[in-house]
């Protein structure tokens, strides 16, 4: 789907069917230099069975034109943006990595329209390590190799190579050299600069789900206990239902491509 928000063209993935504001809405962000095809496998589905899509490219990412946005405040404020400029009033907000740090920005900004967030592969403060932030500065292949490889908790066994001919690790550096040169350089430091996820979180008015990787390197289980403690809170004010934790075992941080049923399931279930 090819609409504009605030001017500049956007893309967003419907999953195969034509998109339908007036059914129940789910809006997927994915994370630093990637774009929608990362929720390929999760959007299609839910899709085919009584939702509708948005898996958004972020500006500068995929399909989506502009420049990649600096900060995750205004990357949200772009998301919400996109939402209205689709025709849906209110949506589920599932986000990845730095996606799930913009879902969580979003239903601050916007509690009415935020029907609940899904928080994947999530961690606050969600700080660069310097040495991943020069590679990032100095050469963007070296970094991807490095994301790769702490990205993936099967790199030469299942699930790194689950069938003949393919290989998710491969995949998913084909796909971060398909975006435009310095994107990652952006993504990563809007990322480590981004300081009001515990207030953010706190103040939500939605349900919360958060799915995580046991083996993630990445946001390592740990690195959301803030996060959920904040949700929690937030719960217990609104007298909403506390937030639901699914962790995957021996799932990496891009736990969507090693473990999409899984992901799907839990989805599925909090949607």
């Amino acid at each position: 789907m090819r609409f504009e928000v605030d001017g500049i063209p956007a893309y967003a993935y419907t999953g195969g069917r034509a998109f339908d504001p007036s059914l129940p809405t789910v809006v997927f962000v994915h994370g630093a230099q990637h774009d929608h095809s990362v929720w390929i496998l999760q959007s299609r589905y839910l899709a085919h069975h009584g939702r509708s899509v948005l898996a958004l490219d972020l500006p500068g990412h995929g399909r989506s034109g502009g420049e990649p946005i600096a900060t995750v405040e205004a990357m949200a404020d772009w998301v919400l943006s996109a939402l209205a400029a689709a025709g849906a009033s209110r949506a589920t907000i599932v986000g990845h990595s730095m996606g799930s740090l913009i879902a969580v920005e979003c239903a601050r900004r916007a509690p009415q329209a935020v029907a609940g967030v899904a928080l994947v592969g999530t961690a606050f403060p969600m700080k660069v390590s310097d040495a991943l932030l020069q590679a990032a500065a100095d050469d963007e292949a070296i970094a991807f190799d490095m994301i790769n490889y702490w990205s993936h908790s099967g790199i030469t066994h299942h699930p790194g190579t689950p069938g003949p001919g393919f290989s998710i690790f491969w995949e998913n550096r084909r796909l971060m050299e398909r975006q435009r040169p310095r994107t990652l350089l952006n993504d990563f430091r809007a990322c480590d600069a981004y300081s009001g996820g515990l207030d953010a979180a706190r103040a939500s008015q939605c349900p919360a789900l958060f799915i995580l990787g046991q083996a993630d390197a990445m946001t390592p289980v740990r690195a959301a206990n803030g996060l959920i403690d904040a949700c929690r809170e937030a719960a217990e004010h609104h007298r909403e239902t506390p937030p639901e934790v699914v962790v995957i075992p021996g799932a990496g941080h891009a736990l969507m491509a090693e473990r999409p049923d899984e992901v799907l399931e839990a989805l599925e279930r909090f949607v």
